[in-house]
């Protein structure tokens, strides 16, 4: 059972903690799922978590802790499952803060869970360097004509909407970008690729040759497609630290299982003192990424504008300590550890990718270090 003791922290409500002992009897009754057909497993879960209610927290009002809280719990039990919740909340973010009434008509389906949603910004050329986006929306009658490549979009290929983010050209670099939304049954976008990982999500190359939507499809204003992206990823980048989290914490409780079973020259192998000193290790990592994370998500919620450090900080320190807790458990599960199917061995393929999507951890020190820096210095 993981230590659920930070939930005492003043950063929590009496509504954080019951939420959290609602979804954990849930995920102790729904999770884990088979991945043998990775999207069918996906649009399964986003069913499944819409039933029980769970996707009201990914759109609408979107309270920070709340939604980290349910991106730990659900990484500790399923990596997929946080997945289908993460990309619901990410997927519709720009909506939720920035979107019309008629937008949010979207959200009504992804919240139930009958529609799925992707946010593509990622390009061949343009990973970290959103500013280089080359897509591209012209005006024309009614509306917009998009044409261009986005690559590594999460749940493309079986997504119902898309917000793409596409140069209008209102002014050079970040701030000629702006939002759209759109279904997936335009004529003019085709999954080009499929693409693999080593741990199994749907993802897709996607081009859009001459899509046209009309003007309503523009979220927010032209131009500010770039500041719109970041408020998003203001929200979300600390959820993937939560995320980082929960798999951190399946790691030690599974450190914690094997090294009070197993025994070696007579005695377990919690009772050596190198071994001890390995688990006081991962238990300081944790709690230190916990409080990064949950301290941002309060922030946050407490109203501030923006998080862009405190999210940076959360997202850089709790991934990468992530990486190295369970490297541990790898270590002190010896042969096991590397046993293809192993609980430890998935945690060390599904942990890889959150030091790089949603800002790489190198982008964030970028971040943080200008945070601090004199402003003409930067």
């Amino acid at each position: 059972m993981s230590d659920k003791s930070f939930l005492d922290w003043p950063f929590f409500e009496a509504r954080h903690r019951e939420l959290a002992a609602a979804l954990e009897d849930w995920c102790g009754a729904h999770l884990p799922v088979d991945h043998g057909d990775v999207d069918e497993a996906c649009r399964g879960l986003v069913a499944s978590l819409g039933a029980g209610g769970w996707l009201q927290h990914s759109g609408g009002s979107l309270d920070v802790r709340t939604l980290c809280l349910i991106r730990e719990t659900l990484a500790r039990h399923d990596g997929l499952a946080d997945f289908a919740f993460a990309m619901q909340g990410l997927g519709m973010g720009p909506v939720s803060l920035f979107g019309t009434p008629e937008q949010k008509l979207w959200l009504e389906r992804t919240r139930a869970g009958t529609a799925i949603s992707a946010f593509a910004l990622t390009e061949p050329g343009s990973g970290s360097d959103v500013a280089a986006t080359s897509t591209v929306a012209d005006r024309v009658q009614g509306g917009w004509r998009i044409s261009g490549e986005k690559t590594w979009i999460s749940n493309g290929g079986i997504a119902d909407v898309y917000v793409i983010f596409a140069r209008t050209g209102e002014a050079p670099g970040a701030r000629g970008i702006s939002a759209f939304l759109m279904p997936a049954d335009v004529p003019g976008l085709t999954v080009e690729e499929r693409l693999e990982v080593i741990a199994p999500h749907p993802l897709a190359r996607l081009r859009l040759d001459g899509v046209e939507l009309p003007e309503g499809a523009l979220i927010g204003k032209a131009g500010e497609g770039f500041k719109l992206a970041m408020s998003v990823l203001d929200v979300f980048r600390s959820t993937v630290g939560a995320a980082a989290l929960g798999f951190a914490r399946r790691a030690l409780d599974e450190t914690l299982a094997r090294v009070t079973s197993r025994r070696i020259q007579g005695q377990a192998l919690a009772e050596l003192q190198m071994v001890q000193g390995h688990l006081a290790d991962m238990a300081l990592e944790i709690d230190a990424a916990a409080l990064l994370v949950y301290c941002a998500a309060w922030t946050k919620d407490m109203g501030a504008a923006r998080v862009t450090r405190e999210a940076a900080m959360a997202k850089l320190y709790a991934t990468e300590a992530a990486q190295r807790v369970i490297d541990m458990a790898v270590q002190l599960h010896g042969g096991d550890g590397v046993r293809h199917g192993s609980v430890v061995e998935r945690l060390y393929r599904e942990i890889r990718a959150l030091r790089i999507y949603e800002g790489a951890s190198d982008v964030q020190r970028v971040v943080i270090a200008r945070s601090i820096l004199p402003k003409e210095a930067t």
